[in-house]
């Protein structure tokens, strides 16, 4: 069993940043692809970023593109998720996930972490 815990949420400007930081146990870390997802009030999880094994390929979702940038140190066992020119939109609970391949859907993840709330003012 794999537990996934997620740091790094909080209240934050519109224009602010923030990074997300989400460290594994065991010992599978660096053999598995990590992403984010997102879920807000009264919507579905949705994608956000992902990436492989090594870090060397990544994918976003459209929304994010250009704003966000998710990073691994397989040394640590942590995947970060930085996010710049946060908006409103922004506002949701961020999941970390362990998947099956690196292009992720809500149906290619082993293991989800508990969330960490991310709120953008205006």
């Amino acid at each position: 069993q794999v537990q996934l815990v997620e740091s790094g949420g909080g209240v934050v400007q519109a224009g602010g940043s923030l990074r997300l930081s989400c460290t594994a146990s065991g010992r599978t870390f660096s053999t598995y692809p990590m992403g984010w997802f997102r879920q807000a009030p009264g919507k579905d999880r949705e994608f956000v970023a992902s990436i492989n094994l090594t870090g060397a390929s990544t994918y976003y979702a459209d929304s994010v593109k250009g704003r966000a940038t998710i990073s691994r140190d397989n040394a640590k066992n942590t995947v970060y998720l930085q996010m710049n020119s946060l908006k409103p939109e922004d506002t949701a609970v961020y999941y970390c996930a362990s998947g099956w391949t690196t292009r992720m859907d809500l149906h290619s993840i082993r293991y989800w972490g508990q969330g960490t709330q991310v709120t953008v003012s205006s």
